[in-house]
């Protein structure tokens, strides 16, 4: 809970992303996450599956993310807009609105994006946490963006890893990452074989993981794909255990799950408290679609920090 008193409306200020960085450590942001994600689970978050509003023009969408979380409510305006990679400018913009939950008085306005980029990757590392091998030692990453460097710092924080290997569509951004994190630019199927821990962090629309490469016991979280036509992972994969963030919305907005036609094992706020038994499976699938109720999780820590 907020710590009382509530600052004035007429205090309100936006937190951009230069303010909001150092108020939000990765090492308070991966138990929130778990937090919120049980309490999900739980029927304590009032959260609608989020709309989306398409820009065919630009080639982009909006999202609308809305729930209410305890004392607090709001909601998150994204925009995904790929081509602003040639642009040089983050292919994600986004902002936060936060208000009272007993008035509807406004608290705060903040950047959105750098909440985005690790508050997903804080939700991967808590399913990495609870899902994979606790000697993991091997990391793959697909995809060499944003997220990819978002999730090797948080997945880091909770495993070990002795070998991290990367693929990329793009091998000099491949070669690029690796030399940042001290890790190896292979081939998709090289970084795959043998990995422990695999994540896919692509926006690819078509398959970059093949079930045919994952050894027995590895887990993966599935990331870059969002959209009934877009996927990361093939038939083969998905025929793991799949867990998700929310069953509701995996069956609206997974292609990953709706093209393998794939049936869904839990939510991970079930196993994390334990209403769901941990899955006995040769691959665990953790499918992240990013809800509403991590966006304000994570505001509510900033906020709290201000």
């Amino acid at each position: 809970m907020l710590n009382e008193p509530f600052p004035a409306a007429s205090a309100i200020r936006f937190l951009d992303e230069e303010t909001v960085r150092p108020l939000l450590p990765m090492e308070d942001l991966i138990p929130a996450m778990e937090r919120a994600l049980i309490d999900f689970s739980a029927g304590r978050v009032r959260q609608p599956v989020r709309s989306i509003v398409p820009v065919p023009e630009h080639q982009g969408f909006m999202g609308v993310m809305p729930a209410v979380y305890g004392d607090v409510m709001g909601a998150k305006l994204v925009n995904l807009f790929p081509g602003n990679a040639s642009l040089g400018l983050p292919t994600h913009q986004a902002v936060i609105a936060l208000f009272r939950a007993d008035t509807g008085e406004p608290l705060a306005m903040m950047d959105g994006r750098l909440i985005t980029e690790m508050r997903t990757a804080a939700v991967s590392a808590v399913a990495t946490k609870l899902l994979s091998r606790p000697d993991a030692k091997s990391l793959a990453i697909l995809g060499s963006g944003v997220q990819a460097r978002s999730h090797f710092r948080a997945l880091s924080l909770v495993r070990k890893f002795d070998e991290v290997r990367v693929w990329s569509r793009t091998p000099r951004n491949a070669q690029e990452l690796a030399d940042e994190i001290g890790a190896q630019s292979t081939s998709a199927e090289d970084a795959v074989r043998g990995a422990d821990v695999v994540v896919t962090v692509t926006g690819s629309s078509e398959p970059v993981l093949r079930g045919a490469w994952l050894k027995s016991g590895a887990m993966v979280n599935a990331v870059g794909a969002v959209g009934v036509k877009n996927r990361e992972l093939d038939d083969d994969a998905m025929r793991g255990t799949v867990i998700v963030d929310s069953r509701e919305a995996a069956m609206k907005e997974s292609g990953d799950i709706l093209l393998a036609n794939a049936p869904i094992y839990a939510e991970l706020g079930e196993v994390l408290a334990g209403t769901k038994p941990l899955p006995k499976a040769k691959i665990t699938v953790f499918k992240s679609l990013g809800l509403a109720v991590e966006d304000l999780a994570a505001a509510k820590l900033i906020l709290r920090a201000r």
